[in-house]
C-alpha cells in the first residue's frame, strides 16, 4: 500500500503541476496581453519580463508542490487512521 501512496502522490503533483502551469501562462496572457516567454525563440522579450514571468512561475510551482504534499499526507494519515480502527 506505501507504494500506491507513492504512486498516488507522484501523480497528484504531476497533475496539479500541469494544470498550474496552464494557470500560469493564461493568467500572463490575460495580464500582460502577450504570451509568457518561454526562451525558445523569443528573443524579443525583455529581461525585465523573463524574470517576472520565472519568479511568478517558481512562485506558483512551489505553493501546489507543497499542497500536494501535504494534501497526499493527510490523505496517508487519513488512511491509516481508518486501517487501525477497522
Amino acid at each position: 500500500m506505501n507504494l500506491f501512496f507513492k504512486l498516488l502522490g507522484a501523480g497528484v503533483s504531476l497533475a496539479a503541476g500541469f494544470v498550474g502551469t496552464k494557470l500560469v501562462n493564461k493568467g500572463w496572457e490575460k495580464a500582460t496581453g502577450n504570451k509568457p516567454p518561454t526562451g525558445h525563440d523569443d528573443m524579443e522579450t525583455s529581461l525585465r519580463s523573463a524574470l517576472s514571468f520565472a519568479l511568478i512561475s517558481a512562485f506558483v510551482s512551489t505553493l501546489i508542490q507543497v499542497f500536494a504534499s501535504r494534501g497526499t499526507q493527510r490523505a496517508i494519515a487519513r488512511f491509516a487512521k481508518t486501517q487501525d480502527i477497522v
